[in-house]
This record gives C-alpha cells, sequence and structure tokens, in this order.
C-alpha cells in the first residue's frame, strides 16, 4: 500500500475501523488509538524502538488485535518545513512499513506537538519522571487527534 494522503485515506477506509497514530522517537514509538467513530484520539503505550522488523511486528499485533485500519504517523519536519534527520528517519520507516503491510499510511506534520504535549504536562505540574513517561504516547495523541479533526472538517468518515 503506498503512503497516503489524508483525503485517500478517509475514502479507502472501512467502516467503524480505527486509526492509529505513532510518534517515532529514536529511542521510542508513542502510540495513541482512535475510537472506531474517529472522533477522539487517546494514548495508548509507548513502545521501546528496536530493529524494524521487530517494531513493524509489534504493530502489525496491535493493528490486528485493535481493528486497525490506518496509521497515522507524525513527520517531525524542520521549521522552515524542510525534512532534517528526524524526518528522513519517520520517511524510511514509513517506505518500509507500506512495503511490509496492506494498511493504509499517512504522513502528517508534527511540528511542535512534542512541545505542545510538554507544555500541558508542565501546566499540570507533571514531574519530570511523569512527563518521560507518558510525553511519547500524548504526542502521538496530539497528532493523531489532529488528523481526526481534519478528517471530519473534510467531511471525511
Amino acid at each position: 500500500m503506498p503512503i497516503l494522503d489524508l483525503t485517500a485515506l478517509a475514502a479507502d477506509l472501512a467502516p467503524r475501523s480505527r486509526l492509529l497514530g505513532l510518534d517515532l522517537g529514536e529511542k521510542t514509538i508513542g502510540l495513541a488509538l482512535s475510537d472506531t467513530l474517529l472522533m477522539v484520539a487517546t494514548p495508548m503505550e509507548t513502545l521501546a524502538r528496536g530493529k524494524f522488523s521487530a517494531d513493524a511486528a509489534k504493530l502489525e499485533g496491535i493493528i490486528a488485535a485493535q481493528g486497525v485500519g490506518g496509521l497515522i504517523v507524525g513527520l517531525p519536519l524542520n521549521m522552515d518545513g524542510r525534512d532534517g534527520p528526524s524526518a528522513q528517519s519517520a520517511r524510511a520507516f514509513a517506505r518500509n512499513f507500506v512495503a511490509r503491510s496492506p494498511i493504509p499510511l499517512v504522513m502528517i506534520d508534527e511540528r511542535l506537538s512534542t512541545a505542545a504535549v510538554t507544555r500541558t504536562l508542565l501546566d499540570a505540574d507533571a514531574s519530570r519522571r511523569r512527563r518521560a513517561e507518558v510525553v511519547d504516547k500524548m504526542a502521538a495523541a496530539y497528532i493523531l487527534q489532529g488528523a481526526l479533526d481534519r478528517l471530519r472538517h473534510m467531511g471525511g468518515k
């Protein structure tokens, strides 16, 4: 399956399927899951990153278990909109994943998602340790919620 845009994903998505949001870091992958009505993104878990094949196998297990019909992957562009090393890594992960999986995948600009989530956690007076535990899955939820909101405004499912 090729990497799609949000409009194509909306057209291809099976009714009542969920979306899985991914925030790809160097050491972890934050995960968030939508409800079946595609209204709300909920932080799910944070996976420790390993080799691509092991990470992809974990994701495929989650996709199957949760009835996921598409992936929303954060694309960490530089502030000027260009690809830096993190965006190149995210694009490589996406290319490799779609080469092995039939599930549709969309990449969403995620500039400032981690900063926004960190600010929210600071405002909530979360400890440094607590922020470290939850920031990746919360960033994934932030990215996924943005995609869900755009789908609703597009007249998506």
